[in-house]
């Protein structure tokens, strides 16, 4: 599969930003087509490789490296599996936090509105919440919550009445039943913006994205060691905003830092780069998926 399964987003700065050491053990969080992985292993003469990734399709693209170690798990179990493995701390985590073309362009995971298939949208093919049992079973309040909050839908009432409608006489089941409730909604040309968001909702809800992505960060401060890199790249507003408060205060919910008695800042990191690192003109000439990256990088203290 290769490169062709997925084309890595901000390559050459998230290698720069892991700052490398040949006998380092890193940790790649999303491994999806292996693109960082195999990029990073070159620059490794020993060390260890350690990748996640919960799906089956990603875990049949592994290269063969005595180094690398798979973990068929989500990255919320981050610190169980490195105990599970004996190894205390890291040099370096890397997360690309965005689906893999992979994903977008297999029809029957269901992540895009551009083809046909069923309402899936799960990362993990063993869990068992998928698309249609949120639209399906969901109570008003939440859906309005999901959609509000995950898409940042303006009008996700208006949305969320065309869903409970819909539902009372057809329960949703393909994309294309979606696709009739959510185009009434769609402001004027910004059809494709607009779906887009309904569907990164659904997705964020059905794979409890926010609350793993939570629990991984926090863990990161105790699997790094002193002057491990953090190394993150998110592709919407919420998720940065978590990545950047924890990279600010040790905290996904907080701003800033709390303060000792003496008024000196509590933070377990510092940042290497103070604003988001974004792609270049060239990168985004070549691959378009890689338009809304936010790459930010931290050095543990």
């Amino acid at each position: 599969m290769g490169d062709v399964y997925h084309i890595p987003v901000l390559l050459q700065e998230c290698i720069d930003g892991l700052n490398l050491k040949e006998n380092g053990v890193y940790v790649d969080l999303t491994f999806g087509g292996g693109g960082h992985t195999k990029e990073i292993l070159k620059h490794l003469k020993g060390g260890k490789m350690i990748v996640f990734d919960q799906d089956e399709d990603a875990y049949a693209n592994r290269p063969d490296d005595e180094r690398l170690i798979f973990v068929r798990h989500n990255f919320r179990y981050l610190k169980h599996f490195l105990q599970y493995l004996d190894i205390d701390h890291v040099d370096g985590i890397l997360a690309d936090l965005g689906v893999s073309s992979h994903h977008f362009d297999t029809p029957e995971r269901g992540f895009s509105f551009r083809f046909e298939g069923e309402l899936d949208m799960r990362m993990n093919k063993q869990a068992t919440l998928k698309a249609d049992e949120v639209l399906n079973e969901y109570e008003e309040d939440d859906l309005f919550r999901i959609f509000k909050n995950y898409g940042e839908i303006k009008n996700a009432g208006k949305l969320v009445r065309g869903i409970l409608a819909r539902r009372q006489s057809s329960p949703f089941k393909m994309i294309s039943d979606l696709l009739e409730v959510a185009e009434p909604c769609v402001p004027s040309r910004e059809k494709n913006k607009f779906l887009a968001k309904v569907f990164q909702a659904l997705r964020i809800e059905v794979n409890r994205e926010m609350e793993a992505l939570k629990e991984m960060l926090m863990q990161t401060k105790e699997v790094l060691a002193p002057g491990g890199r953090l190394v993150v790249i998110s592709y919407h507003s919420l998720e940065d905003r978590l990545v950047k408060n924890f990279m600010k205060s040790g905290d996904c919910d907080k701003a800033q830092a709390d303060q000792d008695f003496f008024g000196k800042s509590l933070v377990p990191f510092k940042a290497i780069s103070r604003k988001p690192i974004l792609p270049t003109a060239k990168e985004l000439e070549e691959n378009t998926r890689s338009r809304s990256a936010k790459l930010r990088i931290s050095e543990k203290l």
